[in-house]
């Protein structure tokens, strides 16, 4: 029994060493496009903000909106409310009543059977005007370029989806800085597999697809019951119909900002979530990466307790350990350069004590597709 589960660890550490080493090469091979002087925009965008219970974050999201590059006249912002039980949506009126934005506040309690993000954003999208749609959180910051760097890579490339990156601001506590670093490895392997023309995962804080696309593969039809997920089985979709189509925006100024959740219950609740989503995915590349990355971590948290029982050697877990640690440090000191956090590596260290049993519960407790959101409890059928 000891022999295999060596062999089973060690095949299963050359496997997600290869995945991760592919990806760290594609990253390097992805374009950072940069707008050229004398570039003029023509395109109507429409930004689409789903938002519930957004009051304390909203308003400084509405500033950078005011605060882009990119000509006033040539977008709008639809917000559009979730049921809020707080002043979400006076604060957007009184913003719009005072600023040259078009803005407008969808609410969905005002039509039968709207409910959720999923439902927000179907609503968006049907309501919007752009020729190109722009999505991000009410609790997100942009940058001023961010409009701009949309429209002239969707206008140069012709892309039917893309993908932004996304990073944490104010991360003062060890909890935040060390979801920094997490965070970045899940940005760095969507946008890489997206190089890769396999792409897996995106994030709805920062991304852009047309209409015409988001109708072609007809919308959430397919994943309705699934809660969250309205951003990766889009992408899933997108790509199956239209292969190469799909782009991820790597520039500096298209980085988008959130918070990092401030306690371990809010983390854990926000990563069961996403992980409830794991087991609707068709894409056989994506579950065989879901797959690769649970199985190694199970085998080396089972080693663990063969190691503390005497039954497997030290050495060899130590230097299964080593050998993760390594190829995680390779991948993530590039994506942390990029994203200007190249100094949070050192914070790699305590992530690794607590990554595995991180990755094993939040799995497991994901299958069951029930976590609570936003003051609701959800029930993936």
């Amino acid at each position: 029994m000891t022999g295999i589960i060596i062999l089973l660890l060690i095949v299963s550490l050359a496997s997600y060493s290869w995945v991760i080493v592919r990806r760290w090469v594609a990253w390097a091979k992805i374009p950072e496009p940069t707008i050229p002087a004398g570039w003029q925009p023509t395109i109507k965008l429409s930004v689409i903000i789903p938002v519930r219970n957004e009051s304390a974050n909203i308003l400084s999201l509405l500033q950078d909106l005011e605060n882009q590059t990119y000509p006033k006249e040539l977008f709008e912002i639809l917000v559009v409310d979730d049921h809020s039980e707080d002043e979400t949506k006076t604060i957007v009126q009184q913003f719009s009543s005072k600023s040259a934005l078009t803005i407008e506040v969808v609410e969905l309690n005002t039509y039968v059977n709207y409910r959720g993000k999923k439902a927000a954003v179907q609503k968006g999208v049907e309501l919007a005007e752009g020729e190109l749609l722009v999505f991000t959180d009410g609790d997100c910051r942009v940058q001023p370029e961010w409009l701009q760097l949309y429209a002239y890579n969707y206008q140069a490339h012709q892309p039917l989806f893309i993908s932004g990156p996304v990073s944490f601001q104010n991360t003062y506590t060890l909890l935040e800085r060390m979801q920094l670093v997490e965070f970045a490895s899940l940005i760095g392997i969507g946008g890489a597999s997206i190089g890769m023309k396999k792409p897996n995962m995106c994030n709805g804080a920062n991304l852009a697809y047309t209409k015409q696309v988001f109708e072609a593969v007809s919308g959430f039809d397919g994943n309705e019951s699934i809660a969250s997920g309205d951003d990766e089985f889009l992408l899933h979709k997108i790509h199956k119909l239209f292969p190469g189509k799909v782009f991820f925006l790597k520039n500096k100024g298209a980085i988008v900002y959130t918070e990092a959740c401030k306690s371990i219950s809010s983390f854990l609740g926000q990563r069961i979530r996403w992980a409830s989503k794991w087991r609707a995915y068709q894409d056989v590349h994506v579950k065989l990466l879901a797959l690769i990355v649970f199985i190694v971590n199970l085998l080396l948290f089972v080693a663990f307790f063969m190691m503390m029982g005497g039954v497997l050697p030290i050495w060899l877990f130590i230097g299964a350990i080593v050998v993760k640690f390594a190829v995680d440090f390779l991948f993530l000191s590039r994506i942390l350069r990029f994203l200007g956090r190249k100094k949070y590596i050192l914070y790699m260290l305590p992530l690794q004590l607590v990554y595995i049993p991180y990755v094993l519960v939040t799995a497991l407790l994901g299958l069951s597709g029930r976590y609570r959101w936003k003051g609701r409890t959800i029930q993936n059928q």
